[in-house]
């Protein structure tokens, strides 16, 4: 199996506002980073909003962003998804929750 160097993958930060917390949402974003194989972090923000960043192909963040747009948990109610991108850093083992 080829593994992308990190100069071929991406890093995608994005910013969730919304009904997102007290949900299961980073349960939720864990799990699908997870089975897209991406690498990276889901936190709660103290405004109320969830904070991901992400790193892996641009077809993975693609698909991530998409579900953060349009899927998400049962219980949640997407109001914006702001969304930077920039190289991957390759610094990430796993996806966890912090």
């Amino acid at each position: 199996m080829n593994v992308p160097k990190a100069s071929e993958k991406e890093c995608i930060i994005l910013t969730i506002s919304g009904r997102v917390q007290g949900i299961g949402y980073r349960r939720s974003a864990q799990q699908k980073a997870e089975s897209l194989g991406l690498t990276g972090w889901v936190a709660n923000l103290e405004n109320g909003d969830v904070r991901m960043v992400a790193e892996g192909t641009p077809d993975q963040v693609d698909a991530l962003e998409l579900w953060c747009r349009n899927s998400g948990p049962r219980m949640a109610r997407i109001d914006r998804v702001e969304v930077v991108r920039q190289q991957a850093s390759g610094v990430f083992v796993g996806f966890v929750i912090r």
